[in-house]
């Protein structure tokens, strides 16, 4: 059974080329379930049936897990099935096909307007190498609408200052996004004078690094932003991905179109970019409502 799972994860990772990120969260809700399945069931991934399937659903919803968490935990279980009746090792899917999850209200993300954007950024103190790096990777964020897991994998040779752009590597293919002034001067002052002091090892590649000298985590710099909210008092829960919606939203309503978009946030399917529009819609109808007589 482990070598099964560990074949899937190395079909995730090879074969699909899925993001480390999308490995990780398959691979956690498989071997948890794998684990329930031993432990609760007495049996495993290959001997378990429909019944068994629903008796997990049924265990996560009755620990409080959210509808969204038990829906991706269905859609691994899926996807990990097809592959394992593809692969031969089982006829057919465990995983009724009629199943559905309750998915519960999507909520729209978190935006921050651009007076939030400009307190966040200024919150660096630009008086040692530290500060330097932290402006520069907020800048880059908000320049870019690149997601943290893209912004720590950035290498230096992914960035153009020449031309004024970076390259991202992203999930499926590369994609070239421009950087506007501020931050490519943010950007400038880190790589050329600061990064090469903070370096535990000359040839590290990694753009961003971290005190220790090597390539910055992802909760090394979601603990970066949490201490720049604190500091510039946004009442808002701000993400990383909270830099990308608002990304998004700001060029939305400064003219982008979708298209354009969809591409700088290297979106698969334009659907995931129309979420936007839905956004700017109800800013839209809530400044109506408040300011129209009649409404």
């Amino acid at each position: 059974m482990l070598d099964l799972i560990n074949a899937y994860e190395n079909y995730l990772t090879k074969v699909k080329q899925a993001s480390a990120n999308t490995v990780f969260s398959y691979m956690r809700d498989i071997r948890q379930f794998a684990g329930w399945l031993r432990d609760a069931e007495n049996t495993d991934v290959v001997d378990a049936g429909q019944v068994n399937i629903s008796a997990y659903l049924s265990h996560l919803k009755g620990e409080g897990r959210s509808a969204a968490t038990v829906s991706r935990c269905l859609a691994s279980l899926k996807n990990f099935y097809s592959y394992v009746v593809s692969s031969g090792f089982l006829e057919a899917s465990p995983v009724p096909a009629d199943i559905k999850v309750e998915r519960g209200e999507k909520k729209l993300p978190q935006i921050l307007t651009g007076e939030e954007v400009e307190l966040l950024l200024n919150q660096p103190v630009c008086s040692d190498p530290k500060g330097y790096r932290d402006k520069a990777m907020l800048e880059v964020m908000y320049a870019t609408g690149i997601r943290v897991s893209e912004l720590i994998d950035l290498n230096v040779d992914d960035v153009n200052l020449d031309s004024g752009f970076i390259r991202c590597a992203g999930s499926r293919k590369s994609r070239n996004i421009p950087l506007y002034p501020g931050a490519l001067a943010a950007l400038s002052v880190y790589l050329y004078e600061v990064r090469g002091a903070m370096l535990a090892d000359p040839g590290e590649k990694a753009l961003f690094v971290n005190v220790g000298g090597s390539r910055m985590s992802r909760q090394g710099f979601w603990k970066i932003l949490k201490h720049y909210q604190a500091t510039a008092r946004i009442d808002k829960e701000i993400t990383p991905h909270t830099l990308r919606h608002s990304f998004a939203v700001h060029l939305l309503e400064n003219g982008a179109d979708l298209s354009s978009l969809q591409e700088l946030m290297g979106h698969s399917d334009i659907s995931s970019t129309q979420v936007y529009t839905h956004l700017i819609n109800n800013k839209l109808k809530s400044v109506y409502e408040k300011c129209h007589p009649k409404a």
